[in-house]
């Protein structure tokens, strides 16, 4: 099983917009995830940043995370909440979210 924790900013005038999106996301949206072997999702929101914590439990991250992105359910659901993120500087184009580097972890 791999930990994955990352980070991006909310734009502030989008709070209640992608608050409102997330109570309510899209079964296909839930479903990729899952075949995708991703588990125990969260996402946390303090003073104007997100914070994610996720589990994977395939074979294969890296082609999981492609399937997600290659997903057009989840391209349409990211249509919607990519605007309301702010992308850190030194994160790629094709994503906000900043990969964070895991210092201490008790099981």
């Amino acid at each position: 099983m791999r930990r994955v924790a990352q980070v991006v900013r909310l734009r502030p005038e989008k709070q209640e917009e992608y608050v409102r999106l997330h109570a309510e996301v899209w079964p296909q949206v839930l479903a990729r995830l899952s075949a995708s072997g991703i588990t125990n999702y969260s996402i946390f929101l303090r003073d104007g940043l997100l914070f994610s914590y996720l589990e994977h439990v395939g074979d294969d991250y890296d082609a999981d995370v492609a399937a997600i992105a290659a997903d057009p359910v989840t391209q349409q659901w990211w249509e919607l909440t990519d605007p309301c993120q702010e992308r850190w500087d030194d994160t790629s184009e094709g994503t906000p979210w900043a990969p964070m580097e895991e210092v201490f972890h008790h099981a």
